[in-house]
């Protein structure tokens, strides 16, 4: 782990989270994502190179149109799911608001690193990448700086440095249970320093009328989107692909998921409301249940 004159790498990692925040959060009025925001519709704003290439990345993914949409933000806005005044929107407000949220209207241009949102109204949140994108950029720094283990947690990613202290240098690492409080796992992990990204839709939700909406949103029709599942873990090298993957995990489900997945060094678990667990092939033999309630299927 750190030594004594590698303490400073943490202030440095810490130094790092807020400047990215500073650049890229939608949570407050200023930031250069929400330079690019308020000028949507009017014309393209320039940015740094951190945020460029992050807006960049996710409007690649999200033209692909495989259920991660970077444009979401006015639905994201819309619903306000998480904060107390988090309302269920009428059928016509989703329509009117689906109509902001193309990917396709979004243009980037790499000599002068700027972008352009066409339509007034239009809004990128990046609430879906930008964490992986931070924890990435931190390892990188560490390794810079001489850390050869680690561990980065930013709240739902954990990207692992180095061995761990284990004979065979692979880190043993929890999967949470989504039924209970942090730190119950259903299952653990036997896996080299890659990075564990979990989403589900048990920690953000608005009870109305009877019925729980979840936070995870449907780009393609402006609901909470659909399904079985719980939680979607990601295991992957880099914690930004892992933050991709957890959201095409959710809008595909496993099959289909299977079937865009091609990076062999990518892995996912389900885990489903009837108790069931789902794994990619490549994790069948690193991953083990260790709550009986939950169950491995195929």
């Amino acid at each position: 782990m750190f030594q004594k004159e590698q303490v400073p790498a943490l202030d440095k990692a810490n130094d790092l989270v807020q400047y990215c925040e500073d650049l890229l959060t939608v949570n407050r009025t200023e930031s250069e994502i929400m330079s690019i925001n308020h000028a949507s519709g009017k014309g393209a704003v320039a940015v740094s190179e951190i945020s460029y290439d992050l807006v960049k990345r996710a409007v690649q993914v999200s033209q692909e149109n495989h259920g991660f949409n970077a444009a979401i933000g006015p639905l994201v806005k819309l619903w306000h799911i998480g904060f107390s005044d988090a309302e269920v929107p009428s059928d016509s407000e989703v329509a009117h608001t689906l109509r902001l949220t193309n990917p396709k209207r979004i243009m980037l241009n790499d000599k002068d690193k700027s972008v352009f949102l066409l339509d007034e109204g239009m809004e990128l949140d990046l609430g879906g990448i930008a964490k992986g994108y931070i924890a990435d950029a931190i390892k990188r720094m560490w390794h810079e700086e001489g850390v050869d283990q680690g561990i980065i947690n930013l709240g739902g990613n954990v990207l692992l440095v180095g061995r761990s202290i284990h004979e065979n240098g692979l880190w043993k690492v929890g999967v949470q249970s989504p039924f209970d409080t942090r730190n119950e796992p259903i299952g653990l992990l036997d896996i080299p320093d890659y990075s564990i990204v979990t989403s589900g839709i048990y920690e953000r939700f608005l009870n109305k009328d009877g019925h729980s909406y979840h936070h995870i949103m449907d780009p393609k029709t402006g609901y909470p989107v659909e399904t079985d599942l719980l939680g979607v873990t990601v295991i992957s090298p880099k914690s930004i692909d892992g933050e991709i993957w957890s959201s095409l995990g959710f809008y595909n489900g496993y099959e289909g998921t299977r079937k865009l997945l091609t990076d062999p060094k990518i892995g996912l678990i389900f885990v489903y409301k009837d108790m069931t667990v789902r794994l990619t092939d490549n994790l069948k033999n690193k991953f083990k249940v260790t709550d009986s309630v939950f169950k491995v299927v195929q």
